[in-house]
């Protein structure tokens, strides 16, 4: 499948603030952001991503490989799961964990400990959407969806789960009328959107049906 445009691109990166921990800085090769919550909207609290402190790079400016980042994600957990091992159910402890090693690329202990989150609290959407975050980055697009519908059957309206729902199927499984379905959804049934994000996930919309059109017409 054809690489999104430059215009895509921008546009999903735009959905990332400083306000909010996107569950992925990158979605894969193409550079959309996974994670989504609009500043301003009237979407629950949960929905906020925990902070995960990425590790620094070297001074020298060199990215850290992935080894590198597994040492510094393993010492930076290594209190909370000092933590954990005390009190092994803890779902909030289980989340931050996820979430250091999901920032530092870490998605399959990430997983682990998300899926671990989402067995103490089933009905908890933003814990199972960030566990789809994370089998998203290790190549199970389908187990990621699963997921994220599963999290929709509790909260059907939930802007996060529809928005990365349609960036998976777009993306992870080029099904551009899942991913279309998803993002109507989400338009449809947050009317609360601030118009700036409303924008751009209709750009979002555009630029899928454009690519769908021109594969069409080849």
């Amino acid at each position: 499948m054809a690489s999104p445009s430059t215009s895509t691109t921008r546009a999903g990166l735009r959905l990332r603030s400083e306000h909010v921990y996107l569950i992925a800085a990158l979605c894969m090769a193409t550079g959309l952001a996974i994670g989504y919550l609009a500043r301003g909207s009237r979407m629950p609290a949960a929905a906020v991503q925990a902070r995960a402190v990425m590790p620094h790079p070297p001074m020298s400016g060199r990215r850290p490989s992935l080894e590198e980042m597994k040492h510094m994600a393993d010492k930076q957990a290594a209190p909370v799961l000092a933590q954990l091992a005390k009190d092994p159910n803890n779902t909030d402890l289980l989340v931050q964990v996820g979430g250091i090693y999901h920032g530092a690329h870490q998605f399959t202990q990430a997983a682990n400990y998300y899926d671990r989150a989402v067995m103490t609290k089933p009905a908890d959407v933003a814990i199972r959407s960030k566990l789809a975050a994370s089998l998203y980055r290790m190549g199970e697009a389908d187990k990621a969806i699963d997921q994220l519908n599963q999290a929709l059957g509790y909260s059907p309206t939930d802007a996060n789960a529809l928005f990365n729902l349609g960036i998976i199927e777009w993306q992870g499984k080029q099904d551009a009328k899942s991913a279309l379905s998803a993002w109507q959804k989400l338009l449809k049934t947050n009317p609360q959107l601030p118009a700036e994000r409303k924008a751009q996930v209709q750009k979002l919309m555009a630029d899928v049906k454009a690519s769908t059109a021109g594969a069409s017409g080849r």
